[in-house]
C-alpha cells in the first residue's frame, strides 16, 4: 500500500479566524518504505503570519509574499496524495486547513483515508507525552535538526516515529524472501579446491605415526 506522510505550517490555529496554509510537506511509503517521491511547497497565505505561528515556523511575511498561491499548487497536491493513505500527526488540524483551502478554490474536500499518529500513539502509551518530540525522545530518534518546525523535517521525522508506533522496525526486511536468496546463492556456489591423495610413502609414515602414539598412550 502507499501512503503519504503529511505536515503543514500555517498563520496560526483556527480556520474560523481565517488562518492559511504557509507550507505542505510530503513524504511518499510504499510498503513503508520511503521512495523518492515527495512533494513540498512554501504558500502565500494572502495575510500576515501571527506572532506564535512565527515562533514556531519562523516564516516571514515579505517570504511568503513571493511564493504561489495554493490555488496554484492544488491541482499538483492533489494528483500526489490521490488513493494513498495520509499519515498525520493531529490530523484534525492539518484536514482542516487542507479543506479550508479546497474550499476557497471551490475545490471539494478530501476523501483519503487517514491515520492519526497522534491517535495511535496515546492508545498506545495512555496518559504519557505523544508530542512529536515527545516520541522522537522514547524511539531515540534524532530530532536536533528540529529547531523550528519545518514540514518536511517534520515529515521525517514522523515517518520514523511511525514506524516505531507500528512496531515495523526494520521494514526493507523480507525474511521469506532473503531465505530464498540464501539458499539459492548457495546452491550456485561452485568449489574447485585440489584434492591430493597421500602416496605409499606418506600411508606409510602415516600408520607407523599412529601406532607410535597407541603405544605411547597404552604402555
Amino acid at each position: 500500500m502507499k501512503e503519504v506522510v503529511l505536515d503543514t505550517e500555517t498563520t496560526g490555529i483556527s480556520v474560523k479566524e481565517g488562518h492559511r496554509i504557509v507550507e505542505i510537506g510530503c513524504i511518499e511509503l510504499d510498503n513503508l518504505i520511503p521512495t523518492k517521491k515527495k512533494f513540498h511547497c512554501y504558500l502565500n497565505p494572502e495575510r500576515k503570519v501571527s506572532e506564535k505561528a512565527f515562533e514556531i515556523h519562523g516564516y516571514r511575511d515579505e517570504f511568503l509574499s513571493k511564493q504561489n498561491k495554493f490555488a496554484n499548487i492544488k491541482d499538483e497536491f492533489l494528483s500526489f496524495i490521490k488513493n494513498k493513505r495520509l499519515i498525520i500527526h493531529n490530523a484534525d488540524f492539518d484536514i482542516a486547513h487542507i479543506n479550508n483551502e479546497l474550499l476557497l478554490c471551490g475545490e471539494n474536500k478530501i476523501n483519503n483515508e487517514i491515520l492519526d499518529t497522534l491517535i495511535l500513539a496515546r492508545d498506545k502509551f495512555p496518559g504519557s507525552q505523544v508530542s512529536l518530540d515527545a516520541l522522537c525522545k522514547r524511539y531515540r530518534i534524532d530530532n536536533s535538526k528540529r529547531v523550528q518546525h519545518t514540514a518536511l523535517i517534520d515529515c521525517d521525522l514522523l515517518l520514523k516515529v511511525y514506524i516505531n508506533l507500528i512496531d515495523q522496525k526494520e521494514p526493507t526486511l523480507n525474511f521469506i524472501q532473503d531465505q530464498k536468496n540464501i539458499v539459492s546463492n548457495v546452491s550456485n556456489v561452485k568449489y574447485f579446491k585440489k584434492v591430493i591423495k597421500p602416496n605409499p610413502e606418506e600411508k606409510k609414515n602415516h600408520q607407523d605415526y599412529l601406532k607410535n602414539k597407541l603405544k605411547k598412550n597404552f604402555f
